[in-house]
């Protein structure tokens, strides 16, 4: 037989070989004994325990998913004690039994009603559907006194096939053994794409029912660069694959062919990432998200304890750059101590540098003392202040004026402050068509595309349906990056990437083509971008940037790029 070629949605730079075993969590419960047999109370009771047990399951998970893959990530476990929670659901269980079903399929009959109404839904709103299917399995598990598959002790070489991943399953997955996994739905903003991404496991997501055909024991080939499963894969494709390794790890900085310096850096989002980010080769930190520390808590973090993380952060790159953004709640981050407006559409609303210098001045002025302080008091690394979803240069002057405030008052106390490298992301179509204004005010830029193809393209980037819009290859996305570049040419203003696009290898040589000197990106890919860097001419790469940015369509920069 033939190899096959299943195409998906890729999540990782990396490929694997393996065995296929597939993971098939769902169990049809049998048919209820008829109403007048069941004793409410007792089913009541049995529910209440389960929901203990399922809470107190969550939070171990949640500690050492915290742990292993990084406190983001752990966050979703915090969602999934809520929804146990959830007065809608737990009422509606409860009516359900006293209506005469047993605890189990009162569960199933709650939980399946909320997860064809996420299932709906598009975009993030949809993927809330799997932790919901995550906690309604939890839950049957429990009140069936089922036992759970232990994903963490699959056999060596397992490639793991589903029709979804939850986060509980993937936060299993031991890349000691796991060669790669593959699931049928699913995109690179699922958890399980997330969770590979930070576990460093090949993966592929979204290649649809046709997954369906591949059987138990079969071998495959995960791509998760070129998004395909290869089913039976010949030799020569299998050798492809195996001596494919992930690029030689560089410690040192990196250059074009033609002697060009970029600096590939790390996004990181808690202290557990740093250590391994410094591993993979990472020059420094790109984007330090601070969301970590202000999240799934009371009360916002003290000034000290703000103080020993950025500090730590510093600490780990001795010879490199810590890019610090400021704390960016709103929109999909909430914060339940803060007063948050509800708004209909949160991503266009009060988020960012706009909370920062309204309704949160006091925490922006605390995290600033803080971040000083650290890069006062360590003698190697440096700190850059980074300012989030800026749009005017009213709100780059005030901000700035705030920290020079904040230097004087720490020099007052005896701190040998300073005023930091200070710069912002470039994420709105506003701040990439001021940029040559902006450049009167800063150090640098940092592109985040992930948000500017959102905005540029008016295409929510968590939405399946209009993913071809939102794609960083459109030539409208292309011209707000070269209009940031162009502005900052000449100027003493470096302009790096921290969004996802700086990650993809195969866009690497078109990025320093667009005039980029840093790029930075999940730490699985820095190895990968660094070599990519290495093969790239400067003169060819604007080259390939004029002819794409001069492009009509995301076809024709698709075809330059091949």
């Amino acid at each position: 037989m033939s190899e096959r070629r299943l195409a998906g949605i890729d999540v990782t730079p990396l490929a694997g070989v393996g065995t296929v075993v597939w993971y098939r969590p769902d169990a049809d419960l049998p048919e209820p004994p008829a109403p007048e047999e069941i004793d409410a109370e007792a089913e009541r009771a049995a529910f209440e325990e389960a929901r203990d047990e399922a809470e107190a399951e969550l939070e171990a998970e949640r500690e050492r998913t915290a742990e292993r893959v990084g406190e983001d990530e752990a966050a979703v476990f915090d969602a999934h004690v809520q929804f146990i929670n959830d007065p809608q659901i737990t009422d509606g269980v409860a009516e359900r039994i006293d209506e005469g079903l047993p605890a189990a399929h009162a569960v199933q009959a709650t939980f399946d009603e909320f997860v064809e109404r996420f299932a709906d839904m598009e975009g993030r709103m949809a993927e809330r559907a799997d932790d919901l299917r995550d906690v309604r399995d939890r839950l049957l598990r429990l009140l069936t006194d089922g036992e759970r598959v232990d994903l963490s002790s699959l056999p060596e070489d397992s490639v793991v096939l589903a029709e979804r991943l939850t986060p509980s399953d993937t936060a299993q997955l031991d890349p000691e053994r796991v060669a790669g996994f593959a699931t049928v739905t699913g995109g690179r903003t699922s958890h399980a794409a997330i969770f590979a991404r930070s576990l460093a496991i090949p993966a592929v997501v979204g290649v649809g029912e046709t997954l369906a055909a591949v059987g138990d024991g079969e071998t495959v080939v995960v791509d998760g660069d070129a998004g395909e499963v290869v089913v039976d894969p010949d030799e020569d494709t299998v050798a492809a694959a195996s001596q494919r390794t992930e690029a030689a790890i560089r410690e040192e900085a990196v250059e074009t062919v033609d002697g060009r310096e970029v600096e590939v850096a790390a996004n990181v989002g808690t202290p557990a990432e740093l250590g391994p980010a410094a591993e993979r080769g990472a020059d420094g930190v790109g984007l330090f998200r601070t969301e970590f520390l202000f999240l799934d808590r009371e009360s916002a973090p003290g000034e000290e304890e703000q103080y020993e993380t950025y500090r730590e952060a510093i600490e780990t790159f001795p010879d490199g750059r810590v890019v610090v953004r400021t704390l960016d709640v709103g929109g999909d981050k909430p914060v339940p101590y803060l007063d948050l407006p509800d708004e209909e559409n949160p991503f266009l609303g009060e988020r960012g540098i706009r909370r920062s210098l309204g309704p949160d001045s006091d925490l922006f002025e605390t995290q600033l003392r803080a971040l000083l302080r650290a890069d006062a008091d360590t003698d190697t690394g440096s700190l850059a202040v980074m300012l989030p979803l800026v749009t005017t240069v009213e709100e780059v002057a005030e901000a700035k004026a705030v920290v020079d405030e904040a230097v004087d008052a720490l020099e007052s106390e005896g701190v040998d402050a300073s005023v930091p490298e200070f710069g912002v992301m470039v994420e709105t179509p506003a701040a990439a068509f001021m940029a040559d204004e902006l450049v009167e005010h800063v150090d640098f830029f940092s592109i985040g595309t992930n948000d500017l193809a959102q905005y540029v393209m008016a295409a929510e980037r968590g939405n399946d349906a209009v993913a071809e819009l939102g794609d960083f290859r459109q030539p409208a996305v292309l011209r707000a990056i070269d209009a940031t570049t162009s502005a900052a040419a000449g100027a003493d203003v470096w302009v790096g990437m921290c969004g996802e696009m700086a990650g993809d290898p195969e866009l690497t040589e078109l990025l320093v083509g667009l005039g980029l000197t840093e790029l930075s990106m999940s730490a699985v890919t820095v190895p990968a971008v660094k070599a990519r860097v290495t093969e790239t001419d400067t003169d060819a790469a604007r080259a390939l940037a004029e002819n794409a940015l001069a492009a009509a369509s995301k076809d024709e920069v698709i075809e330059l790029l091949e």
